[in-house]
């Protein structure tokens, strides 16, 4: 196991806040699809991205989840992020 990755605020760094890292984010069928439309959303229905999330949604294959969370890790920061926000709310 490995330590949890800290990001010090801005005020010095006394405070310590635990970031996620995208590798410890599992992905499951269900969360691919919701995943493809805030992506297609964010990113167009015809991005790459959303059309690999949606596949890996509809078909549930190991091989189609790895490709499809590959490529949502590629995404820029802020469109994963906005993608991710939306699937909070």
């Amino acid at each position: 196991m490995t330590a949890p990755r800290f990001r010090a605020d801005r005020r010095g760094g006394h405070r310590r806040r635990k970031i996620a890292a995208m590798d410890e984010i599992k992905f499951d069928p269900e969360a691919m699809g919701r995943l493809a439309g805030a992506v297609a959303f964010v990113c167009g229905g015809d991005h790459p991205v959303a059309v690999a999330l949606k596949q890996a949604s509809e078909s549930g294959s190991e091989r189609d989840i790895k490709k499809a969370r590959s490529l949502f890790l590629k995404l820029k920061p802020g469109d994963r992020k906005a993608a991710l926000t939306m699937l909070q709310d």
